[in-house]
């Protein structure tokens, strides 16, 4: 089984303060489904680039990444956001779910992407954790 502990720690910490402190920002208006231009892996991971990134090299699995996101369920309720927060997140790619694993490691720095991670990619149904397809518009600000 995936380690998850570090994003589990800032997802419970943002979640957290989103129910008390966090300003909310508003879901994409494609929230609900990936639209059908969004690029698809074999695994189910769709995404789409919102923002070019300037950098040549992709985070590979083992590095640490620099990130600012914000999380939504296909509902459009946010229930993460270092945007929100005020500071990026860094933590090693390999150290939380499959999506983020996955979809990272398509950018470059500097890029924005939408991802859209089905549950079987994200928190496969854990307790105290969002259920089903959940999406995230994530910024790569460094790679470590």
């Amino acid at each position: 089984m995936r380690t998850i502990a570090t994003f589990a720690f800032a997802f419970v910490a943002g979640l957290a303060s989103a129910q008390t402190t966090l300003k909310v920002i508003p879901p994409p208006p494609d929230v609900a489904a990936a639209p059908a231009d969004a690029a698809k892996t074999r695994s189910g991971l769709a995404s789409r680039v919102i923002t070019a990134g300037t950098g040549k090299t992709h985070p590979r699995a083992t590095d640490q990444v620099t990130v600012q996101y914000t999380g939504w369920t296909t509902d459009g309720k946010m229930f993460d956001s270092s945007v929100a927060r005020g500071a990026p997140l860094t933590f090693a790619l390999d150290h939380v779910i499959a999506g983020w694993t996955e979809g990272l490691q398509l950018m470059v720095t500097g890029e924005k992407r939408r991802l859209w991670i089905p549950e079987q990619l994200a928190y496969q149904g854990r307790p105290g954790f969002p259920k089903g397809m959940l999406v995230f518009d994530v910024e790569l600000i460094k790679i470590q």
